[in-house]
């Protein structure tokens, strides 16, 4: 078993909680990031609803209670990556756990720059990471955390999407053959073609240099708090419920919160699939702990535990909180209505237990939306980003505001 761990990203919405687990597991755990999410709070204007203690002190306080030491490294491994070779030579990882990509599709979104921003940082830091891990000659497991979305969103209704790999029959003269592929890939931001390049690397320095890589497509992540950081006010989890980072539940939870209505866009007929950050968390160890064996090929898992509509989310959360339901303009380029089935056995074959919407909602809008409410403010609320031309035309024509389409309950 892995000893020694690398976070990359390690203090993130992901990557913080696992940096804990696997400290509290008996890893000795080193971080590497470069702090851009609390720059990118800056340039947006808007905190987590939960307030985030600097990196040192989190560090620290984990250590007075633990007196487990977990090291940190400012490196940005996008533009950095000498640095981060004498990183991976100080520590010597037995795995690394990759969470450094800027992780928000609507972000992504927002401009050519972000645009731009987003494939410089997700596509270099992934390849530093490989051609590092190749120089410094160890073997070394490596953990991704990729999306869902790379997959897309009803290519083929009512398919069942595989863990990673199509088989297929391909006609040759000598007749039909076998094999498997990656699963066509359909992404739908910029965000998400940055994963499905993420794949083709992957695929190449496996294929070429025997790297060992685990692939996580993991869904829409719920929830706040897991039991590591809910031992200590400065060890709390991120919460962003704003239009570009807030993922679609936690945005519900705070609206309910604050009374807002809830912000479906479009239809609602979208299906998500979602997972909660404690089942995050366990995943990543459970990755690290079953390996691929040397020569095997990426080993692919779909990291998710349900799939529901977003209207479906809306109905739960309004009827926990009270909350109206209230439909806005789409600000994405997407069907409006699609099914989506994932086989997501591998986790469930290596132990993991699910939390599910209906046991965990409740705790998060009473502990975390309600406690903090305070926090929000209300014009972080409604997207800023869109994913077309016309669509920003249209948007800087109505002040920049997403109207509602209907008030639909």
């Amino acid at each position: 078993m892995a000893k020694r761990v690398l976070v990359l990203g390690g203090d993130g919405f992901c990557g913080w909680p696992t940096a804990l687990r696997l400290s509290a597991q008996g890893y000795q755990v080193d971080i590497v990031d470069n702090l851009s999410r609390r720059n990118i709070d800056n340039e947006l204007c808007c905190d987590s609803l939960t307030p985030i203690t600097p990196i040192a002190t989190r560090i620290a306080t984990w250590r007075q209670l633990t007196d487990e030491d977990i090291g940190f490294h400012r490196i940005d491994i996008a533009t950095e990556p000498d640095a981060l070779l004498r990183c991976i030579e100080q520590t010597q990882p037995d795995a690394i756990v990759h969470f450094a990509e800027q992780r928000a599709a609507p972000y992504s979104m927002k401009s050519a720059w972000h645009k731009r921003y987003t494939v410089d940082n997700n596509v270099s830091g992934t390849n530093n990471l490989l051609a590092a891990v190749i120089e410094c000659g160890r073997d070394i497991h490596i953990v991704h955390l990729g999306t869902m979305g790379v997959y897309g969103y009803g290519r083929v209704d009512g398919a069942v999407i595989p863990e990673g790999y199509l088989p297929v029959q391909i006609e040759t003269e000598a007749g039909w053959q076998k094999t498997d592929i990656l699963h066509p890939a359909d992404p739908g931001s910029i965000y998400h073609t940055t994963k499905t390049i993420d794949q083709l690397l992957f695929y190449f320095y496996n294929k070429n240099d025997n790297l060992r890589i685990t692939d996580l497509h993991q869904g829409v992540v719920w929830g706040t708090q897991t039991p590591e950081t809910a031992r200590h006010p400065a060890l709390i989890n991120r919460f962003d419920y704003d239009g570009d980072y807030g993922t679609v539940l936690n945005r519900f939870l705070m609206q309910a919160a604050i009374g807002h209505p809830l912000t479906v866009y479009g239809s609602g007929g979208q299906t998500r699939a979602f997972i909660h950050i404690r089942d995050t968390v366990r995943c990543i160890q459970l990755a690290i702990e079953n390996p691929p064996k040397s020569g095997e090929r990426v080993d692919i898992f779909n990291q998710v535990t349900e799939t529901w509509t977003v209207a479906e989310l809306a109905q739960k959360v309004a009827d926990i909180a009270g909350a109206e339901i209230r439909h806005y303009q789409n600000p994405r380029k997407e069907a409006a209505h699609n099914r989506l089935e994932v086989e997501r056995g591998k986790f469930q074959q290596l132990g993991l237990n699910p939390t599910t919407l209906d046991q965990g909602l409740l705790e998060e809008v009473v502990d975390i939306a309600r406690r903090y409410r305070e926090r929000c403010d209300d014009a972080r609320i409604l997207p800023s980003s869109r994913w077309t031309r016309n669509q920003q035309l249209d948007s800087e024509g109505s002040s920049g505001q997403t109207p509602p389409a209907s008030a639909a309950g």
